[in-house]
């Protein structure tokens, strides 16, 4: 089975960069976006499995971003992990939008693959590691 396609919206390059080089490190294919219109406009072109998508990006807000992809049928089944440093104030805000996880930075490679495991898998058919 092919590593799922993965859309890392993420205005800071350092940030984008860690995420992209753990989860190239498991086979998984990344694309990157830095704002909130061109994640749109590459969402639309080909639709990702999975995106990252940190809340504060310039242009529109990820909030924005999310409702966009959300309401439009074409990009409503596109999985997308919240990604924020602001702590889990907005965590139901934008669960409501239709986010499948809300994930705070600073996190650890660990945490991050399992996240995408989760949400990728819901039903946890994955082979359980300790």
């Amino acid at each position: 089975m092919a590593k799922a396609d993965i859309l890392i919206v993420e205005d800071h390059p350092t940030m984008r960069e860690a995420m992209r080089l753990v989860l190239e490190t498991e086979g998984f294919v990344i694309r990157e976006a830095s704002d909130g219109v061109s994640a749109l406009s590459m969402v639309r072109e080909q639709p990702p499995d999975l995106m990252f998508l940190d809340l504060n990006i310039p242009g529109t807000s990820g909030a924005d971003v999310l409702q966009e992809l959300k309401s439009d049928p074409a990009t409503a089944g596109v999985r997308v992990i919240i990604v924020t440093a602001t702590g889990e104030e907005g965590r139901d805000f934008v669960l409501s939008l239709g986010a499948d996880e809300y994930f705070t930075k600073p996190f650890s490679p660990t945490a991050l693959l399992r996240t995408v495991e989760q949400v990728l898998d819901p039903g946890g058919a994955a082979p359980a590691t300790s």
